[in-house]
């Protein structure tokens, strides 16, 4: 069993905009795993700036990763805790080899083409006009859940925005997130969110930054709608640390990013400890290329979730993976007439 790995620099169509900046590149990373004629892949996705493993020797952790492909995907998982993009890049490129076909790590109805996966609409930070933009071909591409970023413009601008979408689709026709990267500060916060609660939101990701622990616990106790944790879990590795940060905060969502969180093992005790505290919890992906989405997404239908997922980010950019993904009527489809290039 041999292993190698090569950096991919993803180029955005358009400079995408979150309340942390403006992105016009992602850098990715591609894991392969080869062992008697057959070939693994898998995708460690790294978010400068956001991951957790946003280290200088990040590379070097993948060259130790090749050399030691051989301990096997539980030893090389236990031994890359620090990591969770390498992780879960581990965890797919194993699934990868083991498969029949290195693309269907999850045989389902899914990859069938038979069933699909709700998703929501996602909307990027910019200008007011190029923002609405977005809302009016979200919702003529039929999606009946659309996610705003918000934080970043004029709140005003921001709040004529979703005033505009409910003047024409009530909650009952389309359902509205936002997600504030944090945003807003905690002396703002809960006015801001009466402010938003007058649009009838399913929910708000993240309203102010992370490693405020209280701070968000004392918001989650008073807000007018549903608070989402999503940047707060990234780092928080040890199980006993997800349980006591999930039992002083008390959110109503947590948001699983299994780039962010330890890959598939990651999330899942995330989603254990989730259900056993009557949190409610959706999965989304991290601006990976087609490879890494493809892996999230064949897990995610697994879940039989019937919340919408967060798995529209395949057309973000101008050099991406050809792949079977595609997004028809507000739900991401694998067709697999179509062929992967990788």
């Amino acid at each position: 069993m041999i292993a190698s790995y090569k950096k991919h620099i993803l180029d955005f169509k358009r400079p995408s905009g979150t309340s942390r900046g403006v992105m016009t590149q992602k850098e990715t990373w591609l894991l392969k795993i080869e062992d008697n004629g057959k070939i693994g892949m898998g995708e460690c996705g790294i978010l400068r700036s956001l991951s957790f493993d946003d280290r200088p020797d990040y590379e070097q952790k993948l060259i130790w990763v090749v050399e030691n492909i051989a301990l096997g995907k539980e030893v090389l998982w236990e031994a890359l805790r620090e990591w969770p993009s390498i992780q879960f890049g581990v965890e797919q490129a194993f699934l990868s080899l083991a498969s029949e076909d290195p693309y269907v790590l999850f045989p389902s109805a899914f990859t069938q083409g038979r069933e699909s996966i709700a998703i929501n609409g996602l909307i990027w930070m910019g200008e007011h006009g190029y923002m609405k933009q977005q809302i009016d071909e979200k919702l003529k591409q039929g999606f009946d859940c659309v996610k705003l970023k918000i934080g970043a413009i004029d709140f005003e601008h921001e709040l004529d925005l979703l005033d505009y979408i409910r003047q024409h689709f009530s909650s009952q026709e389309i359902e509205l997130r936002v997600d504030a990267n944090g945003g807003f500060s905690p002396d703002q916060a809960l006015d801001r969110l009466k402010c938003l609660s007058k649009y009838d939101l399913h929910s708000i990701e993240q309203p102010i930054k992370q490693h405020q622990a209280r701070d968000m616990r004392d918001l989650c106790r008073i807000t007018p709608l549903p608070i989402a944790l999503d940047e707060e879990l990234i780092g928080v590795i040890e199980y006993e640390q997800k349980k006591d940060l999930l039992d002083l905060i008390c959110p109503q969502y947590i948001i699983l990013k299994p780039s962010l969180v330890g890959g598939y093992k990651g999330s899942m005790e995330w989603i254990e400890l989730a259900n056993e505290r009557n949190i409610g919890w959706w999965i989304t992906s991290a601006l990976e290329s087609n490879i890494g989405l493809n892996a999230i997404a064949q897990w995610t239908y697994t879940l039989k979730t019937s919340l919408p997922q967060g798995l529209g980010t395949g057309a973000l950019y101008t050099n991406n993976f050809q792949s079977p993904l595609e997004v028809r009527e507000g739900a991401l489809w694998y067709n697999p007439k179509l062929q992967w290039e990788s």
